[in-house]
């Protein structure tokens, strides 16, 4: 199926059936999509203000109220428990669980936080010719942990995760143009070229994702990514939190062109 053309609300009801469980890329073109962070009430206003401090990897799109599973800002109709294909839970920092609906461990002192995503602005660098190696190979993106240090707030801190996508030198300005008009889902790169300088080792073996193709002469390029908020739950080990499997988004009914600055 062609999920490209179908809009936000029948994919997030495919997504709710059970009929998507997989990553999200390339999904619902022209629409913002969002990474996920639900934590208890005692922990929100510390992760809000770890947002606040570090924008380009952390853009906050929407907060719940407590306990609250609408979205009535960015996705009307959506439940957070049910319209994510892939969820993370972790206890006290690790990795317990990756169900495809919450709704049996929701609690009514969770907050939800709605992070922009980088498949949002995909769109945009497709419409300047620039590749998307992952959507080409029916990949989820790879994503990277590095040495970029955040801002930390509260309990919360860690390094940023990234994204990379390989581009030709040619078009590498017109990548860094069409993402840079997007701030609220990344903006422009916060990286381009050798790996190593911001501790990345093998671009093989990426922390998140799957690997892609980097052709000869293309090069690797970083932008910030949602996921960093797992990198920080990981570091702070919160009693619960609950994020998004990478690459596993809610679809949201923004267009991606009210995004831009």
């Amino acid at each position: 199926m062609n999920y490209a053309s179908l809009s936000p609300r029948e994919v997030r009801a495919l997504i709710r059936a059970e009929k998507i469980t997989g990553q999200t890329a390339g999904m619902c073109r022209g629409y913002a999509q969002a990474n996920l962070c639900i934590l208890p009430k005692e922990y929100a206003y510390d992760f809000l203000l770890f947002a606040q401090r570090n924008p380009k990897p952390c853009p906050i799109l929407e907060v719940s109220d407590v306990g609250s599973r609408a979205l009535p800002l960015t996705a009307k109709g959506a439940d957070i428990a049910t319209d994510f294909p892939k969820y993370r839970v972790w206890k006290n920092g690790e990795l317990v669980d990756e169900p495809t609906d919450i709704s049996d461990i929701w609690q009514q002192d969770f907050v939800s936080f709605l992070i922009g995503c980088s498949f949002s602005f995909e769109g945009e660098l497709l419409d300047a010719d620039v590749p998307v190696r992952h959507i080409e190979e029916g990949k989820n993106v790879p994503m990277y942990l590095t040495n970029i240090p955040c801002v930390p707030a509260g309990i919360f801190h860690g390094n940023t995760v990234v994204s990379m996508r390989p581009i030709p030198p040619s078009k590498i300005a017109r990548a860094v143009t069409a993402t840079a008009a997007v701030p609220r889902v990344h903006g422009a790169p916060i990286h381009i070229g050798d790996p190593a300088s911001i501790g990345i080792r093998d671009l093989s073996k990426p922390d998140f994702g799957e690997a892609v193709t980097i052709h000869p002469g293309e090069v690797p390029v970083f932008w910030c990514c949602g996921v960093t908020p797992q990198a920080a739950v990981m570091a702070a080990k919160p009693s619960i939190a609950i994020t998004h499997a990478p690459g596993h988004m809610l679809i949201t009914d923004i267009k991606n062109s009210l995004l831009k600055e």
